[in-house]
C-alpha cells in the first residue's frame, strides 16, 4: 500500500468518480429507491438489472430523465476544478469511471466547466462497464492507455471507487469526506479536492 507523497505526486494515470467526486453530491438515493418502489437495503442498479424486461425498461426511463435533469445542474465540488486542470497541465491522463450513464456524465463535465480535460472515450458509464465496484471499467481505461491496471490512481467518495481499485491493486484516494470510512480501502484520504491538490506538491496527504 503506498505510504510515501513522492508516490501520489508521481502519479500520472488518473481516473475520478464524477458525482460527490467531481460534482457536489445531489442524488437523493433514498427518495430514487422510494419512486422506483426499491427496498432501502438493495443497490439500484442491480435491482433494475434483475427486472424483466418491461419492468426494467420503464423504471430506466425514468430513472434517466431524473438523472439527466441533476446532470444539467451540476455544481463543481470544491477544488475540483483546479484539481483536475492542474493534473492537465502536467500532461496526466484523465478519465471518468461512473454508475452515471456517460451521455449524462458528458453534460456534468460540460456544466462544470471540465469537458475540455477529458477524451469522450476516456469517460465511461455504466453501459460501458459493469457499475462498481466491478473492477471492469478500471481495467478497461488501462488497456486503453496501454499500462497495467495498478498504475492507475482512482479518486472517489464512496467505498465502491476504493474497492474496485483496491481490486487491481491501483491507488485509492477518498474525498470530500470529513472522516476515513474505510480505512481499509483507501491509501489516502483528504476532505476535499483543495486538499488533494496540495498534497501533489508536498508531504501533506494522509496515507495509510
Amino acid at each position: 500500500m503506498p505510504t510515501s507523497p513522492h508516490t501520489l505526486a508521481s502519479a500520472r494515470h488518473w481516473v475520478f468518480d464524477l458525482d460527490g467526486t467531481l460534482t457536489v453530491a445531489v442524488h437523493d438515493f433514498a427518495a430514487i429507491r422510494r419512486a422506483l418502489a426499491i427496498r432501502d437495503d438493495e443497490d439500484i442498479l442491480a435491482h433494475i438489472a434483475a427486472l424483466p424486461a418491461h419492468e426494467a425498461e420503464a423504471k430506466r426511463a425514468w430513472l434517466l430523465e431524473h438523472e439527466r435533469e441533476l446532470a444539467h445542474a451540476s455544481r463543481p465540488a470544491a477544488g475540483a476544478v483546479n484539481l483536475v486542470r492542474a493534473l492537465a497541465a502536467r500532461g496526466c491522463r484523465l478519465g471518468i469511471l461512473t454508475r452515471n450513464l456517460r451521455e449524462l456524465a458528458l453534460i456534468s463535465l460540460q456544466a462544470i466547466g471540465l469537458a475540455d480535460c477529458f477524451r469522450p472515450a476516456d469517460v465511461l458509464g455504466r453501459e460501458d462497464a459493469s457499475p462498481k465496484p466491478d473492477s471492469a471499467g478500471l481495467q478497461r481505461l488501462a488497456a486503453g492507455w496501454a499500462i497495467e491496471p495498478g498504475s492507475l490512481t482512482m479518486v472517489g467518495d464512496y467505498a465502491y471507487d476504493l474497492a474496485c481499485a483496491r481490486a487491481v491493486g491501483a491507488r485509492a484516494i477518498l474525498v470530500n469526506l470529513p472522516d476515513n470510512r474505510w480505512p481499509e480501502l483507501a491509501d489516502w484520504h483528504f476532505a476535499d479536492c483543495h486538499g488533494l491538490a496540495a498534497a501533489l506538491d508536498g508531504p501533506s496527504g494522509q496515507a495509510n
